[in-house]
């Protein structure tokens, strides 16, 4: 019997629908689940006739796989991928490839991959998106870890992968051990900003303007015929159309409190850990926080009644100004993300390929959107861009939305409907384009309670001052350190 091309463990439903769709592609799989029923039922029932192997343990998954041997764990991040890791090690050889298609976390992946080698295998921490659909029909992939395994793999995740319109694989190798994980965390940073962005938009007409949901649908649904044009945007629209067996709108009877996986929470704490101000996502993941304290606000609200004010303009142009104030924000959110992104690869020693990442984001993955191909375009113009608001068009799409961007949050403001996804990315524009910051005070301030030094205008970068602001402090000063 034929061995197979790569082997999966784990069969949920991700797992189940990425074996569907590589034997859909020609690749003979082989199968094993650690309740190995479930093995059993999936050969007996959707892979029954196909080209797919079960397997009831480790071994013999491991002896019907074609050398190098390449086993795809699906399994939960955290321990459990580590404890298979130390279950397959035993029964592989030199060369063999291990790959985690699970939501870890990088640090973990820089570990294992190191690992891993040691063992003298090959391994690959591989980010894949677009949901349970993606997996059956074509996923992001973003694969990174020991760069010998690419070429061993590439045949089959290229082949699995979604495409965009001219065929390009929305799959490519990222770089050196957890430079793939790192990068879907972003990506799943992203998709927080995308989604409360969204939210915003849909309570500033809901609230605001007093639109019914079947309103927002037919705005939703022009939206995505613009620069908005996104499988996020895509969801929203179907989702305030549709109606329960009732005739109701599903969405309106939904309780208001979000939960979250930890990606997004990754993504902020990568960002303190780098210095880098990704203000927006850091707001997307707060604001979920805030909506789990349900019975608090809930009291708080009769503390603190609110009296929105009816909106009397002209609500065709102000849903057009909403418009503008998304797609601003959601440049900003991009921009934030691929400065983290840059800030990482330095500090990790990757070598990134921001285009291709924006590329590879194209299709498949839940962030999916035709905007992503004008992020291709500026860094294939320029690998080195410092931020995403230098290259041209960017620049020039923003300076026209700036002033609809500012009406909106400046009404959402005075109306006391919360925008925190919106606000912070119209602060993080106006202070990054701001030369001169009040942060000489806060270093003065620094200076004056813990001796922490400053630099002046009138001196070199990396000369620093202290100053006896007290005229008894002695002239000490403390180490310095930057975020």
């Amino acid at each position: 019997m034929k061995k197979a091309d790569i082997g999966l463990v784990g069969l949920a439903v991700m797992g189940e629908n990425l074996v569907m769709n590589m034997e859909s592609k020609g690749f003979t799989v082989a199968v094993y689940n650690r309740t190995t029923e479930k093995v059993r039922s999936f050969v007996e029932g959707r892979a029954a006739d196909k080209n797919i192997i079960g397997c009831y343990s480790i071994e013999e998954l491991v002896a019907n796989l074609e050398k190098p041997r390449k086993v795809f764990m699906m399994v939960k991040a955290g321990q459990a991928v580590d404890s298979l890791i130390d279950q397959l090690i035993p029964y592989l050889e030199e060369g063999d490839i291990l790959i985690d298609g699970g939501n870890s976390h990088f640090p973990d992946s820089i570990r294992r991959t190191e690992y891993v080698e040691s063992k003298g295998l090959l391994y690959v921490g591989c980010g894949v998106s677009g949901g349970e659909e993606g997996a059956l029909n074509g996923p992001s992939m973003m694969p990174g870890g020991s760069p010998a395994a690419w070429q061993y793999v590439k045949p089959i995740f290229q082949g699995i992968c979604a495409k965009v319109e001219d065929g390009t694989p929305c799959c490519d190798w990222v770089g050196e051990n957890g430079a793939g994980h790192f990068v879907k965390m972003v990506h799943n940073g992203i998709e927080y900003g995308d989604m409360q962005l969204i939210c915003e938009a849909y309570q500033l007409m809901r609230d605001g303007l007093g639109m019914s949901a079947e309103e927002m649908h037919d705005v939703f649904a022009h939206w995505n015929e613009t620069e908005l044009d996104s499988y996020l945007i895509e969801i929203t629209r179907d989702i305030l159309g549709y109606k329960d067996e009732n005739g109701e709108i599903t969405v309106e009877h939904i309780l208001d409190t979000a939960g979250q996986k930890g990606t997004g929470k990754w993504t902020a704490v990568a960002a303190l850990d780098e210095g880098i101000p990704l203000t927006l996502i850091g707001e997307a993941v707060f604001a979920r926080c805030l909506s789990a304290v349900k019975n608090e606000r809930i009291k708080a609200s009769k503390l603190f009644e609110k009296d929105i004010p009816v909106f009397e303009g002209d609500k065709a142009a102000f849903i057009e100004c909403i418009r503008k104030a998304l797609y601003a924000s959601k440049i900003i959110s991009y921009a934030q993300g691929y400065s983290l992104m840059r800030s990482a690869a330095k500090t990790y020693g990757w070598n990134l390929n921001y285009g291709g990442i924006a590329l590879m984001w194209r299709g498949g993955c839940i962030i999916r959107s035709v905007f992503l191909g004008k992020i291709k375009e500026a860094y294939d113009k320029n690998t080195e861009l410092e931020n995403l608001l230098m290259d041209d068009y960017f620049a020039e799409t923003i300076k026209a939305l700036v002033p609809a961007w500012r009406e909106v949050v400046a009404y959402a403001v005075k109306s006391g409907i919360p925008m925190p996804a919106f606000s912070s990315a119209l602060s993080y524009f106006d202070g990054y384009t701001t030369a001169a910051l009040p942060a000489n005070l806060l270093q003065a301030q620094r200076d004056y309670f813990g001796a922490h030094t400053y630099e002046r205008l009138d001196a070199p970068r990396g000369q620093f001052f202290h100053t006896n602001w007290t005229g008894h402090g002695g002239n000490t000063s403390a180490g310095t350190y930057n975020a």
